[in-house]
């Protein structure tokens, strides 16, 4: 198992993870991030912004998943945790915790604040990030673009 930044030649096989877990969740629907513009190139998207970062995770080298960390409200410090998606494949090995350790430490270098978007319906994801210290908000924070998502989380970082 690799953890390592996005390169070019990654951008379809990770669009690929993400849009194919969304449609098996049925969640391919406006306000997700199965339609998400930044989703056809997101090696540019992650690397024309300061203190933005996406990791692949490669098993046997083929890409089964990614995170990413990108700026939410830089006046507050506040970083958004996104596209945090595995191949079905590979989900329940615990590489998502190592996609989060990963991501987080990232983070803490650089912001006060960790958010995120998720569905209440997401239980697994749900307890990871609970697991990682987010608690959940009751409602997004103003700046919001993901519609269909109905929890949201917020973890201090040192």
């Amino acid at each position: 198992m690799i953890i390592r930044e996005i390169k070019v030649e990654d951008n379809k096989k990770i669009k690929e993870i993400i849009q194919g877990s969304l449609k098996l969740l049925g969640l391919d629907i406006p306000g997700t991030a199965y339609f998400d513009p930044q989703l056809n190139n997101l090696y540019q998207y992650y690397n024309d912004l300061n203190h933005t970062k996406y990791w692949v995770l490669e098993m046997d080298q083929e890409v089964v998943g990614g995170i990413g960390i990108a700026p939410f409200n830089e006046q507050d410090k506040v970083c958004e945790l996104q596209k945090l998606y595995l191949s079905p494949k590979t989900q329940g090995l615990g590489l998502a915790t190592k996609l989060m350790e990963t991501a987080l430490l990232f983070a803490s270098k650089h912001y006060k604040k960790c958010y995120l978007e998720t569905q209440h319906e997401l239980k697994a994801a749900c307890k990871l990030y609970e697991k990682f210290g987010f608690g959940l908000l009751l409602k997004p924070l103003p700046g919001s673009e993901h519609s269909a998502m109905d929890a949201w989380y917020i973890k201090g970082l040192n």
